[in-house]
């Protein structure tokens, strides 16, 4: 029998027993963690350095950046670092601060996404009041909101989850620090509380969700009354990047904790996890770099896409 106050450390899953697959995963993970740095790293530098890139759209896309570049450096370094040494331990203040920062960079950045959503159908729907709606202290404050609204939930989720008694030892079914995994170590009964807090999480998550789902029936209906092709592809382009990334993000989410639990396998799961809390952070420069016009002829000006 364990008890939170007893506990120093916990033992996070490893994604091999053998040497050979732990220094292979420690490579691959290498590979992925310094291109998803390169890609926010360089949409940070081009927005910024270019005064042409300084409107909403793009303010927003630098912070989801910044997101993206915290959320990945939550999990991948101590994941490689455990690979790298055969390691599984976590301190207990390590394990807080991984729950907390994820939880934290995971919630501002639904909540920057849904804020995005917001700018474009202001775009969109009422262009002749774009920059009344939409002006820098209002992007400012939106994006404040979403900053503060993701360091709000962690503080509430992270306080309620440490504070469980746990009884059921101290090894997480996952690669790095979640909730559910510490639920599972707590005393019986003693985690509906944090279950509860979860249920509000989740409907408050539950009304972006829509909210983003009714703005882009708009747009596209707006897009769809526009007569000339040309401007409807030219209207709906500025939308494609930002559909696309929220798409990846709320299905590797919905398929994680969603899915039946009859195909919960801990090998799918820790395939699964790896899709919801690596893969957006890596994949999201990729969409914006290569969907969005302007920022990739301002990355060609740099040349980077000397090639294309």
């Amino acid at each position: 029998m364990f008890n939170s106050s007893s506990i120093t450390q916990f033992l996070l899953l490893v994604f091999a027993d053998t040497r050979d697959l732990q220094l292979s995963h420690f490579w691959l993970f290498l590979g992925i963690y310094l291109a998803a740095l390169l890609g926010n790293v360089l949409i940070i530098t081009t927005i910024a350095c270019d005064h042409h890139l300084h409107t909403p759209m793009y303010f927003f896309l630098l912070n989801l950046s910044l997101l993206d570049l915290g959320s990945i450096s939550i999990t991948l370094p101590k994941a490689m670092a455990n690979s790298l040494w055969d390691n599984r331990a976590i301190s207990y203040l390590g394990c807080a601060a991984q729950l907390f920062l994820f939880v934290f960079f995971f919630s501002a950045e639904y909540c920057l996404l849904t804020v995005m959503a917001y700018d474009r159908y202001v775009a969109i729907l009422k262009p002749l009041h774009y920059e009344t709606l939409l002006g820098s202290r209002a992007c400012v404050h939106m994006a404040a909101a979403a900053w503060g609204s993701g360091f709000l939930n962690a503080v509430l989720h992270t306080a309620n989850t440490l504070s469980l008694p746990l009884c059921q030892g101290n090894v997480l079914g996952q690669f790095f620090c979640e909730i559910p995994q510490i639920l599972k170590l707590s005393c019986s009964h003693s985690y509906l509380r944090e279950v509860g807090l979860i249920v509000v999480t989740a409907c408050l998550l539950f009304g972006c969700f829509v909210f983003i789902v009714v703005s882009y029936v708009q747009i596209f209906r707006a897009v769809l009354r526009i007569p000339s092709e040309q401007g409807r592809h030219k209207a709906f382009s500025t939308c494609v990047p930002h559909l696309a990334v929220v798409s990846l993000f709320l299905s590797t989410v919905f398929f994680a904790y969603l899915k039946p639990p009859s195909i919960s396998l801990p090998s799918l799961d820790l395939v699964v996890s790896v899709l919801y809390s690596v893969m957006p952070p890596a994949v999201n420069p990729l969409i914006y770099s290569m969907k969005n016009q302007e920022l990739k002829g301002t990355l060609r000006k740099m040349n980077v896409f000397q090639n294309q």
